[in-house]
Parts: structure tokens; sequence; C-alpha cells
């Protein structure tokens, strides 16, 4: 009688430990801008997931847990989805800094109601913030830092093998404290061109206190606009430099997170 019991052997365990690397990669390509857009299918973010599991499979020999779907090996899952949130969520912060900064600026030029909907978050934002968020895009994609991304999640698998104490009240910290310089490089990038409409308007106020006939509800808005715009043309030097030092404050911040 020929026994029928048979498996995959070492297929199935590089399977299971491909599937568990894969939950780290899939939960920070979720969270990161670009990839994590709505524009992006999740057919694409699987299987770009998928060919980073394959190769961390070669460069590394993290292990699946022995079994995946006890509370132990759920916990270790739970924690590498943490981890790649974490690293892809400190990136939004980054990319949200210019959506900020262009209501702050389109409330001063009074263009508060031009929205129109934004392709990576898929929410709708200003009108002006879709010029903010082209451009940052353009600057991250053009100094690679999406390959030092990639290169950062990698080595977080170094840094913090699976089943580590990475959630930590320090780190919570950490991401906290990024939230809170998001609104500091949202107000660098927004204050030149609002200090300029600032001087626009009291001018017309002292216009309106000069010639009281002036009709300034009239004039007001479209020099309002007008101004703004030249002051983006004026400012826009610095605003690449404001930007160019975004990128390298976000990428800062997910390498912070891979500190022990």
């Amino acid at each position: 009688m020929i026994a029928m019991n048979f498996g995959f052997g070492a297929l199935e365990t590089e399977f299971w430990r491909m599937i568990f690397l894969m939950t780290r990669c899939g939960a920070a390509l979720f969270a990161v801008p670009l990839f994590g857009s709505q524009q992006v299918p999740m057919q694409v973010r699987v299987v770009l997931a998928g060919g980073l599991a394959v190769m961390l499979c070669n460069w590394t020999t993290i292990p699946a847990p022995a079994a995946l779907f006890s509370l132990p090996g759920l916990l270790a899952t739970a924690g590498e989805v943490v981890i790649g949130l974490a690293l892809g969520f400190v990136l939004q912060f980054a990319f949200a800094a210019p959506m900020i900064a262009a209501e702050m600026i389109g409330a001063s030029m009074g263009m508060s109601i031009a929205t129109a909907a934004d392709p990576v978050s898929g929410a709708h934002s200003p009108a002006l913030g879709q010029y903010f968020s082209v451009l940052l895009t353009v600057i991250f994609l053009g100094l690679g830092a999406h390959l030092q991304w990639f290169s950062l999640l990698v080595e977080s698998y170094r840094a913090f093998p699976p089943g580590g104490g990475w959630f930590t009240p320090d780190r919570m910290g950490l991401i906290v404290g990024f939230g809170t310089q998001m609104f500091v490089s949202a107000l660098a990038i927004a204050l030149p061109v609002v200090l300029l409409l600032l001087l626009v308007q009291l001018t017309f106020g002292v216009l309106a206190r000069s010639a009281p006939s002036l009709n300034i509800f009239a004039l007001g808005l479209p020099m309002g606009v007008l101004g703004g715009i030249a002051a983006l043309i004026a400012s826009a030097p610095l605003l690449d430099d404001a930007l160019t030092d975004l990128v390298a404050l976000g990428l800062g911040q997910a390498q912070a997170l891979l500190v022990k």
C-alpha cells in the first residue's frame, strides 16, 4: 500500500514566510503617500508588496512564526502592521504640510471656495493645494526619495526584526512631535506669500480711508488674487527650497523611528 502523506515541505514554509514579510511591506505601502493613493489600484500595491517580500526572503533570514494563526503569531503579525503603518504615516505629515499652507494662502487670496479633488488623498482640497502637491511629488521623485524610503523599509527588518518591542511610548511621542513639525513647516511655506498679501490688504485699507468713494469690494478681491499670484511667482525659489527641506525632513523622521 502506497502512503499518500506528502506536502510541499520547504516550499510551503517559504510561502508562509513571504506572506508574513508582506504584512509590514503592505501596511507601509497602504499608509505612504503616492503608493497609498486611491489612484493606485490595490492589485498594484499587492504585487509591489509581494515583490519586496520575495527580495526580503532572499536578503534576510527572518522566519515566520511557527504557528502563524496562533495568538503569538497574530500578535507578531499585528506588530508588523503597526511598524509598516508608522513608516508610511510619517511621510503623510510631509505631504500634508503644503496642503495646510495652501489653506492659509487661499484664505488670504479669497480663494477658499476654489476646491478640487486631490488625487493623492481623494478628498477635496484647495486648487492651490494641487499645485503644491504636484510640485512636492515631482521633487520627491526627482530626488529619489522614494528609493530612500524603500531602503529604510528594508533596513527596518534589520533594526527591528519581527517580534521585537518596537511600539514604545517614546516612539509615540516622536510621531506626535512630527505632527507638530508639520504645522511649523506649513507656516514656513505660507509665510512669505501671506505677508505680501497682508501688505496688499493694508494698501487697500489705506486707499479706502483716503478715498471713501472707491469701491473696495469690487477691487479688493481681484487685486488680492493678482497679488497672491505675483507673490507665488516671487517666492517660487523659496518654495522649491522649502519643499526640498520638507522631503529631507520626512525621510529623517522615518529614519528616526528606526533608532533603537
